[in-house]
């Protein structure tokens, strides 16, 4: 634990439910305890079913917990919206199919992705000028995603999906946690090289 230091985020005796008020009523996350510091890189392992979607669903907020207390920086956000936590939340899913929008193309997805967390009015979208920036962001993933910024994404394969969705929780960098439900070693390696 870092001294004189607030976790960006801290569940507190955080209780999930799943299939709540049904037979299959379970109690998937029983009184957890976590804090995470700037700069921690925290990774969760387990079995298929072992609660990990669910942790990330709770932390998200798709997901409320049935008792307990989440908060971001030292405020509570428990009951707040998953759109009011994408302010300071980026979030990779497990499956390349949700996070995006199949039927925008990259750089729509890409330029949707830099309003996160903003109030949106009607204006005109400034595509154009932002198909630099995101050619250049496209290029580091080295996978061809770059070359599809006017494809729509529902034609791309999984992996530029999962790329592209990457990307989307990363643009704006001002995200002060993310979330990614996927092995993604080698999208790691690509940022980082």
């Amino acid at each position: 634990m870092k001294q004189n230091s607030v976790p960006i985020l801290s569940l507190k005796n955080i209780v999930t439910f799943v299939n709540q008020k049904t037979p299959s009523e379970t109690m998937i996350l029983k009184h957890l305890n976590l804090d995470v510091f700037d700069g921690d890189f925290i990774t969760v392992l387990g079995s298929n079913g072992a609660g990990k979607s669910t942790l990330f669903n709770t932390i998200a907020g798709t997901l409320p917990p049935s008792s307990g207390q989440i908060l971001h920086a030292g405020s509570d956000i428990t009951g707040d919206s998953v759109e009011k936590r994408s302010r300071f939340l980026g979030r990779v899913f497990q499956d390349p199919k949700l996070g995006t929008a199949p039927r925008m193309t990259v750089a729509e997805n890409l330029l949707l992705a830099t309003k996160r967390g903003q109030r949106r009015t009607l204006a005109l979208r400034q595509l154009k000028q932002n198909m630099p920036a995101f050619k250049q962001a496209t290029v580091s993933m080295n996978n061809g995603l770059s070359e599809r910024l006017n494809t729509a994404t529902e034609n791309l394969s999984g992996g530029q999906r999962q790329a592209l969705s990457f990307l989307m929780a990363t643009l704006r960098r001002l995200m002060s946690c993310f979330l990614m439900n996927i092995p993604l070693l080698w999208i790691l390696i690509q940022v980082l090289n």
